[in-house]
Formats: structure tokens, C-alpha cells, sequence
């Protein structure tokens, strides 16, 4: 293994390989160090909403974040194209939150009045609207707030888009290589050691996704971030039965993709690794599935999983260079919204390591230590 390499990420999911492509692609020598396989954890298990607008309900620093980055998809599909011959799978058909109540349509309908600052597309959709566009609807759901411009992709294959993109401007990628510890001297990062040796680099990225906090401790500072498992399974079709994402309230969502599976998800079991899929979380899915599109009843079942995500205390991830160990940075907890941030994440995190990011109020929120606890 080559020794000596400007940056060392630690983290082969989709964040991590969107930060290594960004920096490859500037001349950078970059090496992505992954204990198991690339994008094996949430980046492979997630559904690829790129739901900026449903999923956040409020004006603030993530949600402007959010509305940047999903911005970027439309160019980008076209990009990693280019570069590695893979497809991401970028669909903008659109979203429908979906109100399954009276009570629950007041809420949705105050969310299309405010999300309307950002998208004047986005609208109101009555009952009889809302099943003129999506007929296999449940007569229950009372109507829907449309936003035509939130899409979804593949994550696992845009996970690889990045890592392979990354390939072709140099980088190097090296799976089943755990870092053990980072080497550092006075005030600076020098590099990782791992089971396959040590790594020299004046620059290192923590992109562990649930994992971030552990390797985090021993620089002796205390990040919030947590494990969130969120169970899925999917059905399979031959002929459509709905063309907009759906999501609802009850949090369930249900994503049409290209080859005719269907995902639905996710449950949320709060500070958890345990990866198994319970016959509960799988039934629970199931009821809410139905409940809004009863036709899946009909359809081929075809596989469940899950994934853990990484959850911080207050919601927003931490992007940015520890306080103290300078040359560290850090790029986790984007818990629902990995997918969606990906691109962002990686042109940022670029920008920062590189000092050309001119103005970085947007990342202030997101700072390391907004919530400092070193325990020298």
C-alpha cells in the first residue's frame, strides 16, 4: 500500500466518496479507507429521496443546505455519466405529501403556503385532485401537498458514481482497512494507523456515518452522534401502480423506482447497531402501505433490510475541522438527508480543507464544537 497521500478519508459511504471526488477531481492525492465494503451500510439501505421540501419543515440553516444540494442533482447525474458510464437513476416526477386526515390537510396545506417562498410550483392538491394524479390512492387520504421538484435516485449506485469518479482522477480506495487511531503531533494531524499499516497525510476526513463519535473520542472531543435503524422492504411490479414518490405524515414513504420495485419505508429505533429486521417493523410498514395505496396488496414481495443512521442531538450534521487537531475534519450525522446532502457535503467539505471557502456562514450550524465538551 503507498504510505504517503495528501488527504486520507475514513469512510467508504456515500458522503465520504462525494468529498474524496471533489478533492481527486482538484488534483489532490486521496486515498478512502473503508473497514468492510463501499456504501455497505446507510448509503446502500436508503431509499434516495431527495425530499428537501417534504421531509424539512421549516426555514433554517439545513434547510437551505438542503435546497442547494438537491439543486445540484440535475447537473451532476449528467457528470458522474460521463465520467463512469453509471446512471444514477436521477427521477423528478415529483413528490406528494400525503394528508391522510382533515385535521392533518390544515398542517399540510400552512406547509404549501410557506414552501411556496422557496418553489411557487409547489401546490395544494384536493382529494379528487390528488387521486386524478395517483387513481391507486386510498379513498382515506383527504389530499396532498404536490412538489414537483423533489426526485429520488439510487443510492447505492450514486454512492459509486462518487467512489469511481474518484478513481479516474486518482484517488485510491482500500475496503476491508479499518483506522485503528489517528497519528498527531503538537497541534496537527500527520495521518491514520490501520490494520494494514500506517498512513501519512497532512489532512484526514471522519466520514463514519452512526460511527463518527467512537473514533472521535480519542481526540478528546464529544460529538452527538447516535444510531437510528430504519427497517424497509420492497415490492416488485409490472405495470405501474403510482409514478410520484409518496410521503406521509405517519412517516412511511413509498418510492416507485425505474425497474419496477417499489421501496417502503422506515421505521426509527433510536441508539441501536442491531441490523436484523424484525417481523414488527416489517408488519408496522406494511399497515401504513396499505393504508394509502391499497393495490400493493396484489403485488410480488421482494426483499427487506435495513440500515442505521447517524442521528445527532440537535438534528443538524457536523461538517467542519475539529477545534483543536488541526488537519481533522469531520463529515457525519446527516441522519434522513444523506443522499440529498451528498453532493453539497463534498463540494464543502472541498472547499473548506482547501481554504477556498470564501464565506462559510452556511456552515455554522454544522460546526464541530457548537456543542463544546473536551474532556482534556
Amino acid at each position: 500500500m503507498k504510505k504517503s497521500f495528501d488527504v486520507a478519508i475514513i469512510g467508504g459511504g456515500i458522503n465520504g466518496s462525494s468529498i474524496a471526488y471533489q478533492l481527486a477531481k482538484r488534483g489532490r492525492k486521496v486515498i478512502i479507507l473503508e473497514k468492510n465494503q463501499l456504501a455497505c451500510e446507510a448509503s446502500s439501505a436508503a431509499a434516495g429521496m431527495l425530499a428537501a421540501q417534504a421531509e424539512l419543515e421549516k426555514d433554517g440553516p439545513l434547510f437551505q443546505l438542503a435546497l442547494k444540494s438537491q439543486a445540484m442533482f440535475s447537473s451532476l447525474s449528467y457528470e458522474l455519466l460521463e465520467y463512469t458510464g453509471i446512471d444514477i437513476e436521477f427521477i423528478n416526477k415529483g413528490m406528494l405529501k400525503i394528508a391522510e386526515t382533515e385535521e392533518i390537510a390544515v398542517e399540510v396545506k400552512k406547509q404549501v403556503e410557506f414552501q411556496k417562498n422557496w418553489d411557487p410550483s409547489i401546490q395544494w392538491l384536493d382529494d379528487s385532485e390528488i387521486r386524478e394524479m395517483e387513481p391507486s390512492l386510498s379513498p382515506i387520504v383527504a389530499g396532498g401537498m404536490y412538489l414537483p421538484n423533489d426526485g429520488h435516485v439510487q443510492p447505492k449506485k450514486l454512492s459509486q458514481a462518487f467512489a469511481k469518479a474518484a478513481l479516474c482522477f486518482g484517488a485510491e480506495i482500500h475496503e476491508k482497512t479499518e483506522v485503528l487511531s489517528f497519528l498527531y503531533d503538537k497541534d496537527k494531524v500527520k495521518g491514520v494507523k490501520t490494520t494494514r499499516g500506517v498512513i501519512h497525510c497532512d489532512q484526514v476526513v471522519v466520514a463514519t456515518g452512526a460511527w463518527a463519535s467512537q473514533l472521535m473520542k480519542e481526540t478528546a472531543l464529544n460529538i452527538n452522534v447516535f444510531p437510528v435503524k430504519g427497517e424497509c422492504f420492497s415490492v416488485r411490479t409490472e405495470a405501474p401502480i403510482i409514478n410520484t414518490t409518496l410521503f406521509s405524515d405517519k412517516r412511511c414513504y413509498i418510492v416507485p423506482k425505474r425497474n419496477g420495485e417499489i421501496y417502503i419505508g422506515a421505521t426509527m429505533v433510536e441508539n441501536t447497531f442491531d441490523k436484523n429486521v424484525t417481523p414488527g417493523g416489517i408488519a408496522t410498514l406494511l399497515e401504513r402501505a396499505l393504508h394509502l395505496v391499497p393495490k400493493i396488496k396484489n403485488l410480488s414481495w421482494e426483499r427487506v433490510w435495513c440500515g442505521i443512521r447517524p442521528q445527532t442531538g440537535d438534528g443538524n450534521p457536523y461538517i467542519g475541522e475539529h477545534p483543536e487537531w488541526k488537519g481533522l475534519f469531520i463529515a457525519a450525522g446527516h441522519f434522513r438527508n444523506g443522499i440529498l446532502l451528498s453532493p453539497i457535503t463534498g463540494k464543502l467539505v472541498a472547499d473548506l480543507m482547501e481554504g477556498r471557502l470564501a464565506d462559510d456562514s452556511l456552515l455554522t450550524s454544522f460546526r464541530i464544537d457548537r456543542h463544546k465538551e473536551m474532556t482534556y
